[in-house]
C-alpha cells in the first residue's frame, strides 16, 4: 500500500480501501489525464467485483475531496488527473498528447475585486483551466 495515498486520503476524512488506492496509484503513474472508463478496463482484472460505477463514485468523491484534479475536457466529458501539488494552482491541459502542467500564478484576485465592487458579491471558490497543446504538440503541426 502507498503510505503517502493512505496519509492523503485519511487528511481527507475517507477510507483507504483498496480500490481508491488502486486508482490512486494507477492515476499518478499516468503521464496525463485518464477518464473513468479507462482507468476501470486497466483495473478491473485486479479486482473480484469492480463495476464502472464504483470507479465514477470513487473518482468523484477523491475529486471533491481534493486528493484528485478532474479534467474538464472540451469534448464535454469528464477526466481525472492525479496531481501532487498541494498549494492553490491551476492547470494547462494539452488536448493531443493529455499532459497537465501546473500553472503557479492564480491572477483571479482582481475579478474578485471586480465582483466585490461591482455588486457587493463575494466570491468563495473558483476553477481555471487553461486548454491548448503542449509545446511538444505545437511543434509537431497539431492544429486540433
Amino acid at each position: 500500500m502507498n503510505q503517502c495515498h493512505a496519509t492523503a486520503l485519511k487528511a481527507a476524512g475517507m477510507k483507504a480501501t483498496p480500490k481508491r488506492l488502486a486508482i490512486l496509484e494507477m492515476l499518478e503513474a499516468e503521464p496525463g489525464y485518464a477518464s473513468p472508463e479507462e482507468l476501470w478496463k486497466r483495473l478491473k482484472d485486479r479486482f473480484d467485483r469492480l463495476g464502472l460505477p464504483t470507479v465514477y463514485r470513487n473518482l468523484e468523491e477523491l475529486s471533491a475531496s481534493g486528493v484528485l484534479s478532474k479534467v474538464i475536457h472540451p469534448n464535454r466529458q469528464l477526466y481525472y488527473y492525479f496531481c501532487s501539488n498541494r498549494e492553490h494552482h491551476h492547470h494547462f491541459v494539452c488536448l493531443s498528447c493529455r499532459k497537465v502542467e501546473d500553472i503557479p500564478a492564480c491572477g483571479i484576485e482582481a475579478l474578485e475585486q471586480e465582483v466585490s465592487r461591482r455588486n457587493g458579491g463575494k466570491v468563495l471558490s473558483h476553477i481555471l483551466q487553461l486548454n491548448g497543446l503542449c509545446g511538444g504538440c505545437a511543434d509537431n503541426g497539431d492544429k486540433r
